[in-house]
């Protein structure tokens, strides 16, 4: 739990950051663009992943990686202290570093959990995340404009080499058990694609994933363009600096999806994965945000943007991302750790791509925000569609115990 809210405060005392450079510089076309990228370059970064966890055993995995992501920090820091344009080059950088290390943490644990205690503990260690969010969150507030950006950065280095430290010790503890002969072993060879590709519960779980983010980064770009158009009439009429607007408002806006993201995960979450299960659980984001995207639809307003996307990040952090991470409980370690980074990497990524696609044809076309909230009500139609397909897998292994999941 003290690890996650660590990784997570240093997320999201990053994440204002990111949104400030991009917008303030490229505009919201271009950072639902960037999301394009981002796929492509999991498509190299996913088979090294998968390489590499290969031939090291578990905590070297982890500790690479996260060193690789410190030492990143600190380079950005000095390439903007040096004046260089680093706007899309850090939004680039941010979504790697959020999927890697969250998929690789909740890899993590669910390999050091049986499925029983994780339905038990997914739910508290979730309140780490979400308590780490709104603190990063509030944390950013409080020094974006006193220390600026680039300090902030280097904040969030600290925080992670204090994340690998604390990995390490629980590390230690879990490997003197009965799984320490197994923790102490690489994986077994084979790429993670293709372990998605041949099991149809991976392969649904990664078609969540890609319709939930296509749906969230579309709805991010209605959110930035519209606070975007509202700062540079802000900065026109009353002066002051747009990108100091857009970093304050999006710290504002992350604070409280946090607290209520909070408030789910301690008063919700567990009861729902007691009483309903894991997956019934995934059906709640799905069914908020298509209510919120007709709304929108109607009226796309700023302030019913932000309170439609309060609530359904709000959701998506909280029961939603505990139910996702879940799912893997009953998969194999190459599943969890290989067809899971390529999930929650690719897949996730995949969604970025073609909410860009969207974007670019919405844009040729002269959508405005109201026909983009429309794509996204239909979209929710399909997403649902799949959320029942996994549930009736869930139900068919459940049926037969002897089944094995990505074995």
């Amino acid at each position: 739990m003290v690890n996650v809210f660590i990784l997570m405060t240093a997320y999201y005392i990053i994440k204002p950051v990111r949104e400030a450079l991009i917008l303030a510089g490229a505009g919201a076309e271009i950072k639902s663009y960037a999301g394009a990228v981002q796929a492509m370059l999991f498509l190299l970064i996913v088979p090294m992943y998968s390489a590499l966890a290969g031939r090291v055993n578990r905590i070297r995995l982890i500790n690479g990686v996260t060193a690789f992501f410190i030492s990143n920090l600190v380079l950005f820091y000095l390439l903007g202290r040096f004046s260089f344009h680093i706007g899309t080059a850090f939004f680039l950088w941010v979504g790697l570093f959020n999927v890697m290390l969250t998929a690789q943490f909740w890899a993590f644990a669910n390999d050091i959990y049986t499925q029983e205690q994780g339905k038990r503990l997914f739910a508290i260690v979730g309140i780490g995340s979400s308590l780490g969010a709104i603190f990063g969150a509030e944390v950013a507030g409080w020094l974006f404009e006193p220390v600026g950006p680039y300090s902030m950065m280097l904040l969030a280095a600290a925080l992670l080499a204090v994340c690998m430290v604390f990995t390490n010790l629980v590390h230690r503890r879990e490997g003197s058990g009965a799984k320490s002969p197994v923790v102490q072993q690489p994986l077994q060879s084979g790429g993670a694609f293709k372990l998605v590709f041949k099991h149809r519960y991976l392969l649904m779980i990664a078609i969540l994933v890609l319709l939930s983010n296509l749906v969230n980064t579309t709805g991010e770009f209605i959110l930035g363009k519209t606070v975007s158009e509202h700062a540079k009439a802000v900065v026109s009429a009353a002066g002051g600096n747009a990108e100091t607007y857009i970093g304050e408002f999006y710290a504002g806006f992350f604070f409280w999806v946090n607290v209520l993201s909070a408030g789910l995960q301690m008063f919700a979450v567990s009861r729902i994965m007691k009483y309903l299960g894991i997956g019934p659980a995934l059906f709640f984001l799905p069914v908020i945000a298509l209510g919120s995207y007709s709304l929108l639809a109607f009226a796309p307003l700023l302030s019913l943007i932000r309170v439609a996307k309060i609530a359904e990040n709000s959701t998506d952090y909280s029961i939603q991302n505990t139910a996702r991470h879940a799912l893997f409980l009953r998969t194999s370690r190459e599943a969890k750790y290989k067809a899971k980074s390529a999930i929650d990497s690719f897949f996730w990524r995949a969604g970025d791509a073609l909410s860009a696609l969207l974007v670019f044809v919405g844009t040729a076309l002269a959508f405005d925000m109201r026909r983009f909230a429309m794509v996204n009500a239909l979209l929710v139609l399909v997403w649902l569609g799949v959320a029942f397909a996994i549930a009736r897998l869930r139900k068919e292994q459940a049926a037969r115990p002897e089944m094995r999941i990505a074995a």
